[in-house]
């Protein structure tokens, strides 16, 4: 990890327009390790422009929390053969959706990420599945690069670094982790208006929604686990976004009955995003790159082409293969 953050703060040292994206469906570290870096780069005279894959390109209703949001444009703009290129929080080729040919056409490409399923992509890939976030590995390299660190750049990394770590309580902590969040805590930006943007903004449409899934929620007792599902027609009814309910697991996941909860929301596209968690007993991320995804072994997702019932099979079977811990 050294030479590699050597040489990617020497690549982006030497630039004068970098292009930032981070995955699909963008959460608070993926977002936040783009602005964040976004930040850190214009603060040093450098042109970004930032992106993720969405169509309709929509900005997350918690965006107006993370200074630097301006430099955010629909993918279309992005430059289609950038010099250099920053990839935040991507555990995969796919996640990056249409702006994979702009990332497979940079000259330097860059790959921040900390997922265990990642690959090592990248001209420099800079993966430490060890890190808690994205924003923290994003520190590290801002600690190589050098320069003012900027109010509006601390409080974007705070912000995926509370998020990423599930409020400092997952697994992926360590003490560096704390030690990071202590020195971004010293900036003086709103801690509590930023966390209450992040956690405790959440629409009555929301609310209903979440009622909707934890009725629906069904306990596969020989499977050891806990799903539910929403639809596009249930988050049309309540008047909701598919990305205002990406946190609904964390309710789900609180059920002790069980190891392994997902959740399996119908995208507009008519396919289903698997969300999925797990207390200990199983890897996750195995569970969802055997269908094409990935992430942490607690913590991981993929993305079903098939019928709701067949996706929902097709996962119990994949947890009834020896890939206990």
């Amino acid at each position: 990890m050294t030479d590699a953050l050597d040489r990617a703060a020497t690549a982006l040292g030497e630039a004068t327009t970098v292009a930032i994206a981070c995955h699909v469906n963008p959460d608070p570290d993926a977002l936040g390790s783009t602005l964040g870096l976004s930040n850190h780069l214009r603060g040093m005279g450098k042109t970004t422009i930032c992106s993720f894959p969405n169509e309709p390109f929509e900005l997350p209703r918690w965006i107006d929390s993370l200074p630097g949001a301006d430099a955010l444009v629909p993918p279309d703009d992005m430059p289609k053969q950038p010099p250099v290129m920053v990839t935040c929080d991507v555990a995969s080729m796919d996640r990056l959706a249409m702006l994979a040919p702009n990332a497979v056409r940079a000259k330097q490409l860059i790959w921040i990420d900390h997922h265990v399923s990642n690959e090592g992509l990248g001209s420099i890939p800079l993966i430490d599945p060890a890190a808690s976030s994205t924003c923290e590995m994003v520190w590290r390299l801002l600690e190589r690069l050098g320069g003012d660190v900027s109010v509006e750049t601390a409080a974007c990394l705070y912000a995926g670094l509370v998020t990423g770590t599930g409020r400092f309580q997952y697994q992926s902590v360590t003490p560096l982790t704390i030690r990071v969040a202590a020195q971004l805590r010293e900036f003086p930006f709103d801690h509590t208006r930023l966390v209450q943007a992040l956690y405790e903004d959440n629409s009555l449409g929301y609310l209903r929604v979440l009622a909707v899934a934890l009725e629906r929620a069904t306990l596969e007792v020989d499977d050891d686990l806990l799903w539910t599902y929403l639809t596009q027609a249930d988050l049309a009814e309540a008047g909701v976004e598919p990305n205002e309910v990406d946190d609904l697991i964390d309710v789900v996941r609180t059920a002790r009955e069980a190891d392994v909860t997902a959740v399996v929301k119908q995208q507009r596209d008519g396919r289903f995003k698997v969300s999925l968690r797990s207390k200990g007993s199983h890897d996750v991320a195995t569970v969802a790159s055997s269908f094409g995804g990935g992430g942490h072994r607690l913590a991981a997702g993929y993305t079903s082409t098939v019928a709701l019932a067949d996706t929902v099979e097709r996962l119990r079977a994949a947890l009834r293969e020896p890939i206990r811990i």
